[in-house]
This record gives structure tokens, C-alpha cells and sequence, in this order.
């Protein structure tokens, strides 16, 4: 209690020592404030620059992935065109499956002012689907980067082709190793491709042996 005039200075030095702490503490708080809202704004930059930088990436994305689906739609419809000598085309298709670009192929004919959109697997038989296949790996081994280097190793790669194209197969495929610098390793049982081989060899089953001999292709 205030009993004394001395007591009543103390009391108001007690009050004006208080007043003096909390206004510390409140400078204090409103410095924090002040810095918590300086790191809001920085952070909220931050969150706008790699939003922009996410669709740079996704914009970028989707450029690649249509010149890449250009390239190979390109290089498929010139092969399917070499060796069946028409006007069929090679499209790709690509759509967002739970997130996850997804690609169907698809062969497109045109037939008395008439378009055809057909899979693969249901155009022409199995020769379609053979050749498609064959010029997916050349395509995706040609364009991938950095480069894969090394051999093209086919095996049967013109199985359900007819015998009305298969010189055309053979062609394309001496064609391709020529144009693309590369060399191409063929399992067949085929005559016509493996006559364009520059070395071919025969493997014969005798009993259990396997017996190898070079083929004269000239």
C-alpha cells in the first residue's frame, strides 16, 4: 500500500519500469511480425517463380514430346509407304491417364474419298504390325539422346510380311543401315533379306550341333 510520499514515487517507478519492459516486448513483436511478413513475401516470390518455372518445365515438355511424336510419326508413315507402296499413315495419339501421358497407335488409309482409322493390329494382318514395330525401334534408337550406339539386332523383323513386299523390306533395311550409318544383325529365315547382308551365314541343326557356314550373297 501507498503510504508515504516516497512509496507513491516508488510505485509510479515500478509502473514506468513495466510500461518500459512491455513496450520492449512489443517492439519486439512487431519486428517479428515485420520479418515474418518480409519471409511470407519471399516465400510467396519463391512459390510464384517455381509455379512459372513448373510451366516453363511442362510447356517444354509437351514441345519435346510433340516434335519427338512428329519425328516418329514422320519416319513410321515413310516406312509403311516404302515397303506397301500406298498411302497409308502412322498417327500417335497421346491423352493424360491419371496423370500419365498414355499413347495408342493408330494407321490411317484413305479409300474413295473415304478415311480409315484403324490399330494396328487389325489393318492388313500381321505385316502392318511387323513393320510398325520395325520402324519404332529404328525411330526410337535414332532419336534418342545422347545417342545409343552399336548394332541394330532384328530377329524375324518381316515375319507376316508377304512375299509382294518383302524385297521392299530388304531394301528399306540396306537403305536405313546405309543412311544412318549403322549396323544391322538379322535372324531370319527369309532368302530375300538375308541376300542383302554383307556377310550372311547359314546355321544348320545336324543331330545336336549346331553348324555354322558362310553364304555367298553376290
Amino acid at each position: 500500500m501507498i503510504k508515504t510520499y516516497d512509496d507513491l514515487i516508488k510505485y509510479l517507478s515500478d509502473i514506468e519500469n513495466f510500461i518500459s519492459r512491455e513496450q520492449g516486448k512489443r517492439e519486439k513483436v512487431l519486428e517479428q511480425i515485420d520479418e515474418n511478413k518480409n519471409q511470407i513475401k519471399s516465400i510467396q516470390s519463391e512459390i510464384e517463380l517455381l509455379e512459372k518455372v513448373s510451366i516453363l518445365f511442362q510447356k517444354t515438355s509437351e514441345f519435346a514430346r510433340n516434335q519427338a511424336k512428329l519425328q516418329i510419326e514422320s519416319l513410321v508413315t515413310n516406312c509403311l509407304q516404302y515397303i506397301f507402296e500406298n498411302n497409308i499413315e502412322f498417327k500417335i495419339e497421346i491423352e493424360e491417364l491419371r496423370n500419365k501421358p498414355n499413347a495408342e497407335f493408330y494407321v490411317i488409309t484413305k479409300e474413295d474419298n473415304s478415311i480409315i482409322k484403324t490399330k494396328p493390329e487389325l489393318s492388313r494382318g500381321g505385316g502392318v504390325v511387323d513393320i510398325i514395330s520395325l520402324a519404332l525401334r529404328i525411330a526410337f534408337l535414332q532419336i534418342h539422346k545422347p545417342k545409343i550406339q552399336g548394332p541394330l539386332i532384328l530377329d524375324e523383323p518381316a515375319k507376316h510380311v508377304s512375299e509382294d513386299y518383302i524385297f521392299n523390306v530388304a531394301d528399306f533395311l540396306k537403305k536405313t543401315a546405309e543412311m544412318f550409318d549403322r549396323q544391322i544383325i538379322i535372324v531370319t529365315h527369309n532368302n530375300h533379306l538375308a541376300a542383302i547382308g554383307t556377310n550372311a551365314y547359314r546355321v544348320t541343326l545336324n543331330g545336336t550341333v549346331s553348324q555354322v557356314s558362310k553364304v555367298t550373297t553376290d
